[in-house]
């Protein structure tokens, strides 16, 4: 058996559970175990920060991280942050 982590948030909180699933389990086993599952609010997976799959074989002690959908383009919001710095509406 190994133990992995996992991890969704939201602002201001966040979730998290450890679960026991057996040798050569993959994403997809951890979540059922955790009664978890990817939906509208949750659409990514990574494992330590790096893309994963529901196929993704697990190692003891990883952090599965349930991703959320981006709500505005890095590239736009970091537009948006430099005209407001610079006083422009």
């Amino acid at each position: 058996m190994i133990r992995v982590e996992l991890v969704r948030a939201w602002p201001h909180r966040h979730d998290s559970v450890a679960v026991d699933v057996a040798d050569g389990a993959s994403v997809a086993d951890a979540l059922e175990a955790a009664g978890w599952r990817l939906d509208a609010e949750f659409m990514g997976l990574a494992v330590f920060g790096q893309a994963a799959t529901m196929e993704t074989l697990l190692h003891d002690d990883d952090r599965i991280e349930l991703l959320r959908a981006l709500q505005i383009d890095p590239k736009q919001a970091r537009r948006l942050r430099a005209a407001r710095a610079k006083g422009a509406p």
